[in-house]
C-alpha cells in the first residue's frame, strides 16, 4: 500500500514460516456457534469463515509480516500506474480448480460483477468502484477506475476471491447452502455435519503447493472445525484433548482456568503472543445523538469517572491495559506521542479547538488509586459537569436550568459487559448521576446498535497496520446519519472528515503514518468513547502434538504455518 514490498521478486519463502514443517497429520480446532453455510461470501446465514483461504483463494495473499504489502497467489505479476488508476492482473498459467478446470480471467471478472451485485456490502461498495473490467487475453484481466480516487482499490481486487464460472449459479449464489464450494485453494471440504463439523482434506494435486509463498504452509492432510453451542462446555471439550488448539479470550480462565493435568504434565502448552497490530480494544461508546450527551464536558466528566484500575484488578486479574486512542500498542497510535511536523501541518487548521496535551503527547487517562472511591477523579469531574450546567441537589445530580436529573441506560448483552456496566454505575451513583443498565439478546443488541438506538454500548472497533476506507464508516460525518454504519457515537467533525482523506490520499509510509496519528488526536479529544481496556497480548493453547514455527508475524498466530508433531521415533 505504501513505499516497497519487503521481499525480493525471488524471495524463498515467508520468514515466518518453517520451510522443513513436515506434511500430514490433522487439526482439530474447537469454535464456539454454529453454522449454516458454507458461503462466507454472502449476508445470508452463519458461513464458516475458513472456507476463504483454506478452498476459496484470491490473486494475491497478504505478507503477515508487513503493514500490507500483497503477494502473488493466483497472479504471476500485477501492474499499475503512479496514481493507480488501473490495476491488470497476469493469471499464472498452473492456476487450477480442485476440479482440474484451468482458472482463466473469465473467472476473475465474473467474480467481481457476482460480488459486486450479489456478495457482502462491503464487496458491493468496493468493486462498484471499478468503472470497466475487460480480459485483455485468456490469461490477463484490467481494472479501470474512471477517474475515482482510491489507492487502495488495486489492493482490494488483489484481495478478491476467484469462484468457477463454470460451477457457481449467480441465481442461487445469495441463498445458503450446505454443498461443498469449488475452489482453487490447498484444501476441499470433504465433510459436513450440519451445524456441527465440517471436514477440510488437503487437494493432492493442488496447483500451488510449491510456491514460494505456501512455502511452510497448509500441512496437514486434515483440518476439522468442530464447533461447540456453549463457552464451558468447549473449554472442557479442550481439556479432554477434544480440540487441539484454543485461542483464548477470557483472562479469568487463562488466570485460573489452566491448571489441570495436561498443562501441569507438558502435554498442553501456553503461549503468549505479542503482535505489531493495534490491540484490541473496547469502548464505553457515548451515542452524541443523545443530549445527554451532546456536551463535550459531560463525557470527559464521564470519562474520569470510569476507574478502570478497579475493573481491571478485581475483574481481569491485572491482565488489561488501557489506552486512550484507537490504535492501542502499535506505531499509528498517538497516545504519549508528541505530534510531529507533518502532523501538526494536518493539524493546523483546527489546533485551536484541540487540547494541548494531546497535540504535545503528554495527555494521560486518569489514573485512580482502585479504591473503587477515588476522591481526586469525583472532584475533577463534579468540576466539569457544573462548567456544563450541572449541579447536585442532595444525592442528585441536575441540569440548573430545568431541573432534569442526569441519566442515562447502558445496553448490554454479555456477562462481561454487565459487570463493566454496573461497577461503572456504581462510580457514577457517587457523582449523583442516575445510570441503569438493560441487558438484552445478542440479535436485540445488534438491531439497536445499528438502528443507533441507545445511550451508551460497549464495542471494539478491530484495527489494522493500514487503516483506509473504512475509517470513512467508523467516524466520517457521512456516516453518522446513515444507520447500519459504525458511527455508533454520532461523530460529525470536518477535522475527523480531513485526516481520514490525508491518510487515504498519503503515498509514503511515513506520511501515512502521520495522518492517522492525527487522526487518533482527534478522536481522542473528541471524548466519544470511555476507553474500557485493551488486550496487549494473544493467549494460545496447543496440545503439544501440534508445533509451531520458532518466528511469530507481525500479525500474530497464523494456523496454517502449524504443523503435527511427528512421533517421537521420527523426530
Amino acid at each position: 500500500m505504501h513505499g516497497a514490498p519487503a521481499l525480493p521478486a525471488d524471495y524463498a519463502q515467508m520468514p515466518y514460516v518453517n520451510p522443513q514443517a513436515p506434511k500430514g497429520g490433522r487439526l482439530v480446532l474447537g469454535l464456539l456457534g454454529a453454522f449454516d453455510s458454507l458461503n462466507p461470501l454472502i449476508v445470508k446465514g452463519l458461513a464458516v469463515q475458513q472456507i476463504r483461504g483454506y478452498v476459496i483463494e484470491s490473486l494475491m495473499t497478504r505478507g503477515n509480516d508487513e503493514a500490507f504489502t500483497l503477494y502473488g497467489l493466483l497472479a504471476q505479476s500485477v501492474e499499475t500506474d503512479d496514481a493507480r488508476s488501473y490495476v491488470t492482473f497476469r493469471i499464472d498459467p498452473r492456476a487450477r480448480f480442485a476440479d482440474e478446470h484451468p482458472l482463466r480471467a473469465e473467472d476473475v471478472i465474473f467474480s467481481w460483477q457476482l460480488l459486486r451485485d450479489k456478495g457482502r456490502p462491503n464487496h458491493r461498495m468496493y468493486y462498484a468502484k471499478v468503472a470497466k473490467a475487460e480480459a485483455l487475453d485468456p490469461l490477463t484481466v484490467r481494472f479501470d477506475f474512471g477517474g475515482a480516487s482510491d489507492r487502495e482499490l488495486p489492493l482490494i481486487l488483489g484481495l478478491m476471491p476467484v469462484l468457477p464460472k463454470h460451477a457457481v449459479n449467480p441465481e442461487t449464489f445469495e441463498e445458503t447452502s450446505l454443498s461443498p464450494p469449488l475452489g482453487s485453494g490447498p484444501y476441499r471440504v470433504s465433510a459436513v455435519r450440519a451445524g456441527a463439523s465440517v471436514t477440510l482434506t488437503r487437494n493432492p494435486n493442488y496447483w500451488g503447493r510449491d510456491l514460494p509463498i505456501n512455502r511452510g504452509l497448509w500441512n496437514f492432510d486434515e483440518v476439522r472445525l468442530d464447533y461447540y453451542r456453549e463457552a464451558n462446555g468447549q473449554f472442557e471439550a479442550f481439556k479432554r484433548g477434544l480440540y487441539d488448539v484454543r485461542v483464548e479470550n477470557e483472562p479469568l480462565r487463562w488466570h485460573e482456568g489452566y491448571d489441570f493435568p495436561a498443562v501441569r504434565h507438558g502435554e498442553v502448552i501456553r503461549d503468549t503472543i505479542r503482535t505489531g497490530l493495534p490491540q484490541p480494544s473496547d469502548y464505553l461508546v457515548f451515542n452524541t445523538r443523545r443530549a445527554v450527551f451532546a456536551d463535550i464536558r459531560v463525557r470527559e466528566a464521564l470519562t474520569l469517572l470510569f476507574d478502570f484500575q478497579w475493573i481491571n484488578r478485581n475483574y481481569f486479574y491485572g491482565l488489561y491495559a488501557r489506552s486512550a486512542g484507537y490504535f492501542a500498542g502499535s506505531e499509528l497510535s498517538a497516545y504519549t506521542r508528541p505530534a510531529d511536523p507533518r502532523e501538526c501541518e494536518l493539524l493546523r487548521p483546527y489546533l485551536s479547538r484541540l487540547p494541548a496535551a494531546i497535540v504535545d503527547g503528554s495527555y494521560r487517562l486518569p489514573l485512580s488509586d482502585g479504591s473503587g472511591r477515588d476522591r481526586e477523579a469525583l472532584r475533577q469531574a463534579l468540576a466539569l459537569l457544573a462548567e456544563a450546567g450541572y449541579e447536585l441537589d442532595g444525592t442528585v445530580l441536575r441540569q440548573r436550568s430545568t431541573g432534569q436529573p442526569l441519566g442515562f441506560e447502558i445496553l448490554v448483552t454479555t456477562r462481561d459487559q454487565e459487570r463493566i456496566a454496573l461497577a461503572f454505575v456504581r462510580d457514577l451513583k457517587r457523582a449523583g448521576i442516575q445510570a441503569s443498565v438493560r441487558s438484552v439478546d445478542g440479535v436485540q443488541f445488534d438491531q439497536r446498535r445499528l438502528a443507533f438506538d441507545f445511550d451508551m454500548i460497549q464495542n471494539r472497533w478491530d484495527q489494522s497496520l493500514s487503516p483506509g476506507n473504512e475509517q470513512s464508516f467508523y467516524w466520517g460525518s457521512a456516516a453518522a446519519d446513515h444507520q447500519g454504519t459504525r458511527n455508533y457515537m454520532g461523530a460529525k467533525d470536518e477535522a475527523i472528515d480531513a485526516m481520514i482523506a490525508a491518510l487515504l490520499q498519503a503515498r509514503e509510509r511515513a506520511d501515512f503514518v502521520s495522518a492517522v496519528r492525527a487522526l487518533d488526536r482527534v478522536l481522542i479529544a473528541g471524548f466519544y468513547a470511555i476507553p474500557a481496556y485493551n488486550v496487549q497480548e494473544q493467549w494460545i493453547a496447543r496440545w503439544n502434538r501440534i508445533e509451531r514455527p520458532t518466528a511469530d508475524a507481525l500479525t500474530g498466530y497464523l494456523p496454517e504455518t502449524w504443523w503435527h508433531a511427528p512421533p517421537p521415533s521420527q523426530r
